[in-house]
This record gives structure tokens, C-alpha cells and sequence, in this order.
């Protein structure tokens, strides 16, 4: 079992990055895979909606960092995304990176537990995360609980190692983490597969 998660600081030793790293080691501790792909300080464009992902394999037409991580998403089992907080927000290079992340790959995520982390210096944290959790909501995954909101708190880089608290949330995240992979894996062992969606239904206000 696999867990990607994508940091979107720009800063890649950062508070995000403690936050992950966290998770990480707990994730490592109960024998899952990780890897933690830096996202933040690059360019990427965003989505235009131009619909070509549909006709190219679930490829983007700006051939960047988007496709890469689709490949290794088509073969992972679980995911995090995380951001730091700008005006109460996931970052402008994470939202454009997940709006054609998921629009090209969204089948890729499907019935597979993701978890998002806002990390901040003080406020703006539970909108962040309201924002990141849309992605999650809308592709048919399992979002994993924890004890508490999914935030760790720090200026400084590295201040993120003193708030206990959010730590803790991490490590919780990465123990439900492993333990919803576990049950989703002895499931289709056992004969239960995924469930089958039906069609998309859309139904346009304005006809």
C-alpha cells in the first residue's frame, strides 16, 4: 500500500513539511509506503476547461508536474493533500495543481481515502480545509477522520514541531490513515469489491 501526499508550500522544509513528515513517520511505523511530492514554488498553469484530459488518456494538454503525479496517482492508495494558508485559502499554485489534477484524474481517486492539512500562522485554517475537502468530496473518496480539525499552527519555519496538538492530529490522520487501507484491502480480498457508480447525471438551471 501506497499514500501520496503533495505538499503545497513553496517552502519544501516548511511547517507543511513538519506537518507531512509527521504523518509520514506514523504511516512508515505501520508498514505503508509514502512519498511526498513538493508542489508548491512551481509553475502551473491553470485548468481552462478545455475538456481534452477526456480525449488524452486522463492526460492534461500542459504536460508539467499535473501528469506526473497522475501516473503515480493511477497506482496509489492513499492520499494528502496539504497547503498553507494565504487569505484564508489553499495557495494559488495548490488550487490550480488540484483543479486539473482532479479534472483530468478524478476516476484515479475514486473509492480511495484522502485527508487534507491547512497549516497556517494563525487563522484561516478551517476554511483552507473546507476547500481542500471539496476535491475529496466530489470524487466519490473516503475521507479519513481524525480527533480534530486537520490544522498545525507555526510562523516560523520548523515552529509547526511545538504545536503538540496538531501533531497529534497528524499522527491520528495516518492511523486511520493505514487502518481504512487495511479494511478496504481485506475487503476485496474477501470478495468485496468497490461499488459501481452510475452514470453521471447532470442537470443544467439554465436550460
Amino acid at each position: 500500500m501506497k499514500v501520496l501526499m503533495f505538499n503545497g508550500s513553496p517552502h519544501a522544509k516548511g511547517n507543511t513539511a513538519v506537518a507531512l513528515e509527521e504523518i509520514k513517520n506514523t504511516l512508515e511505523a505501520q508498514g505503508v509506503e509514502t512519498e511526498i511530492i513538493q508542489i508548491g514554488g512551481k509553475s502551473i498553469q491553470g485548468c481552462i476547461g478545455c475538456g481534452k484530459c477526456a480525449e488524452n488518456g486522463h492526460r492534461c494538454v500542459f504536460d508539467d508536474i499535473v501528469n506526473v503525479c497522475l501516473d503515480k496517482v493511477e497506482t496509489s492508495d492513499g492520499f494528502i493533500f496539504a497547503s498553507p494558508v494565504y487569505y484564508a485559502s489553499p495557495n494559488g499554485t495548490m488550487l490550480a495543481f488540484m483543479d486539473r489534477l482532479f479534472y483530468a484524474g478524478s476516476q484515479y481517486f475514486a473509492y480511495k481515502p484522502g485527508a487534507s492539512v491547512a497549516v497556517a500562522r494563525r487563522g484561516g485554517t478551517s476554511t483552507t480545509y473546507d476547500v481542500l475537502n471539496k476535491y475529496i468530496g466530489i470524487s466519490n473518496m473516503l475521507m479519513v477522520p481524525a480527533n480534530y480539525w486537520n490544522n498545525v499552527h507555526g510562523a516560523a519555519p520548523g515552529e509547526a514541531s511545538q504545536d503538540i496538538e496538531g501533531l497529534q492530529t497528524m499522527r491520528v490522520i495516518a492511523t486511520n490513515m493505514a487502518w481504512l487501507l487495511a479494511l478496504i484491502e481485506n475487503g476485496i480480498d474477501h470478495g468485496l469489491p468497490h461499488p459501481t457508480p452510475e452514470l453521471k447525471a447532470k442537470f443544467n438551471f439554465i436550460r
